[in-house]
């Protein structure tokens, strides 16, 4: 199924809960921001607490050391545990991140395959949510962690 692009005004996302909007990203019924078309990246997976995106490394994604990115990662990692959480919040709210924190494990290359960012939420209050990211290549080695806060509103 091929997937649209744009923005959900924050009013139409307010009339459904976290996990109605995170489920439509995955299914298509409601479209992708517009930076998942640039970096080529799809939310796949939702499940209560747990968020999959993926994206293939390609040359488009370098650095000039001729790595991927650390943004690449980031993104991925960012949208992956702030999904995460927006999965636990209930109906009226929103969520955003106040902080991340991003650990890289090994370089990234272009011949990395399918990358797979991985939220699974720690804890998620009334107002505050944690959650953590693992980022692998298509061996499933882990390439970066991260953590982040998520401010429900």
């Amino acid at each position: 199924m091929s997937k649209d692009f744009g923005i959900v005004p924050l009013a139409d996302q307010l009339t459904m809960a976290g996990m109605q909007f995170v489920q439509g990203l995955v299914d298509g019924s409601i479209p992708l921001n517009p930076l998942a078309r640039t970096l080529g990246y799809d939310i796949v997976e939702a499940d209560d607490g747990r968020v999959v995106v993926t994206a293939r490394a390609s040359a488009e994604q370098l650095n000039p050391s001729g790595t991927i990115h650390g943004g690449v990662a980031a993104v991925l990692l960012d949208t992956c545990m702030g999904l995460a959480i927006r999965t636990r919040v209930e109906r009226g709210k929103s969520s955003t991140t106040l902080e991340f924190k991003i650990s890289f494990m090994r370089p990234i290359s272009a011949e990395a395959g399918l990358l797979r960012a991985e939220g699974i939420v720690l804890t998620c209050g009334r107002r505050v949510g944690t959650a953590e990211g693992r980022l692998t290549d298509r061996e499933g080695r882990l390439l970066a962690h991260g953590t982040t806060t998520c401010l429900i509103a």
